[in-house]
């Protein structure tokens, strides 16, 4: 099959290439009941916050019994389903198993209700040992505070410490970080991938004298501000490391050019593609490469709507794109102006540098309400995204907030917004949005390593309707991801001459994932 891209980090996982030959083919909460808000815009991606941790702790401390378990549902209006878990009960999936040659399995979510539910083409069952979760394994950390933070914090707060003898973790990091990090770690069935991003650095480093608000770096790359800041980033990854955790990127700057778009208090240091650039040829490359550490660089995490220019300006310069890795876009402006093209062009301008989603997230800045329990729309925009962009060059996508409470927080700065596990603390139980399941028909079937393949299709094009992505796993097995956004079912069939033909149907509404395999 006829790779798309080459090799780049993922998805909480990695899509490379290789040639192959094409296979022919013609993811009781706030207010009562609620409905999805109607002139939405967009969703947006990232990373994972305290509270999102929470939702591991209460995974750990129900006692799963073996097999998968359906969903307790619960509807807050019409059309709109939650999944409801507390401490004695939550739906879980097995864990995947590659179907006997000749037969595949199929995965379904829709509208109508359905939550990953499993058909086979032809029966066929092995004895393992069944997991919970869906097998996200990339993940985000703010480097000290961020927006959804209960407070504003940094690691040093002792003015004019150049040489940072004060740096120190705060609680955040020691009593719940670090710990849920380790235990996360050891319920995956993945290694996990953690990248870190910045959102400010302490207040007497910042031209606002604060951590919070619009402010820059004090100075110019290559002072002793830049050079301090750059090294605060290896002590973040010094201490870390002694907890044993370690980290595969950090990215220099959550977006360096957000203060145009965010809250007046949002937490950020501004910088241009031409600043950031110096930055990193002149301190943190430098830094990064003279450490201990084996950690990648990311640059931009900002909208797409910055590319390629950003990647023009850093990338152009061949020193800066030595100590560079990849790039982290986010989504929230891609439903106005659509990615296809910029990720094209930044693809085709540097191929060997990788693209990945590193921000998104549904209900930012909406006029009516944060969190809009039970709705499909929200889900489906993901994997819309997700469909889009993976079909584009990217190999990654991370959502921000795992879990949130009931209203979209904490936010210390009242950046409320929706997440794919909502969760009602005075009742002790979470709910898992359509969001969850949508992320879960790739991250539970699409593993680091595979490789994004072409299709072909049919001049009959019913399943020109249909949006998909078709994978190979690193097992040699074959995924194919199909989402109908439409309100009526579409007959399409999926034909693999290795293996033979299917003949099926995507309801409406739904999203799909395929497995088979080849021998």
């Amino acid at each position: 099959m006829a790779p798309l891209h080459p090799p780049a980090r993922g998805f909480g996982r990695e899509l490379g290439s290789a040639a192959r030959d094409p296979i022919p083919t013609p993811a009781e909460g706030a207010a009562t009941r609620r409905r999805c808000s109607p002139g939405e815009h967009g969703a947006t991606m990232g990373a994972v916050s305290a509270m999102g941790w929470m939702l591991l702790l209460l995974l750990l401390r129900v006692p799963w019994a073996a097999g998968a378990r359906p969903c307790s549902p619960k509807y807050f209006g019409r059309d709109a389903m939650v999944c409801v878990c507390n401490a004695t009960y939550c739906d879980t999936l097995d864990p995947v198993v590659l179907p006997a040659p000749g037969t595949y399995v199929k995965y379904e979510s829709s509208k109508a209700g359905k939550r990953l539910e499993r058909s086979e083409g032809s029966f066929q069952r092995s004895a393992v040992t069944p997991g919970t979760w869906i097998e996200y394994n990339l993940i985000r950390l703010p480097i000290a505070c961020s927006d959804f933070s209960t407070r504003p914090y940094s690691y040093d707060d002792v003015a004019d410490d150049y040489e940072l003898k004060h740096f120190k973790l705060a609680e955040e990091d020691v009593k719940m970080k670090i710990p849920l990090l380790h235990r996360a770690s050891a319920v995956s069935q993945r290694p996990l991938l953690l990248y870190g991003s910045p959102w400010t650095a302490p207040a007497w480093m910042r031209s606002n004298g604060d951590v919070r608000g619009k402010g820059t770096l004090k100075g110019q790359a290559g002072d002793k501000y830049h050079k301090t800041w750059a090294n605060y980033f290896i002590k973040f990854l010094d201490e870390y490391a002694k907890h044993n955790v370690t980290f595969w990127a950090v990215t220099v700057q959550n977006e360096p050019l957000g203060a145009l778009l965010s809250p007046s208090q949002f937490p950020t240091i501004v910088f241009t593609a031409e600043q950031q650039r110096d930055f990193v040829v002149q301190d943190l490359g430098p830094a990064l490469a003279q450490s201990s550490h084996r950690t990648q660089l990311i640059i931009l995490d900002d909208q797409s709507t910055h590319l390629p220019h950003w990647a023009k300006v850093i990338l152009g310069n061949a020193t800066a794109a030595r100590y560079v890795a990849g790039i982290g876009a986010h989504w929230y402006l891609d439903s106005i102006v659509p990615p296809r093209c910029r990720l094209e062009a930044t693809h085709k301008l540097f191929p060997h540098h990788f693209l990945l989603y590193t921000e998104a997230c549904s209900g930012f800045l909406t006029l009516r309400f944060s969190v809009s329990l039970g709705c499909w729309d929200r889900g489906q925009r993901y994997s819309h995204n997700i469909l889009t962009v993976l079909n584009h060059f990217v190999s990654g996508w991370t959502d921000w907030n795992l879990a949130l409470d009931t209203k979209g927080g904490p936010n210390w700065v009242k950046n409320y917004v929706d997440s794919p596990v909502i969760v009602d603390s005075s009742k002790d139980i979470f709910y898992k949005q359509p969001m969850f399941y949508h992320m879960g028909h790739f991250s539970k079937f699409i593993p680091e390593g595979s490789q994004r393949v072409g299709l072909q299709q049919s001049s009959r094009c019913l399943f020109c309707q249909l949006e998909h992505v078709a994978v190979l796993r690193p097992d040699g097995a074959l995924v194919l991801v199909v989402l109908n956004r439409s309100g009526r079912e579409v007959p399409f069939g999926i034909q693999d001459p290795a293996v033979g033909f299917i003949k099926t149907v995507a309801p409406a509404n739904s999203i799909q994932t395929y497995l088979w395999r080849q021998q």
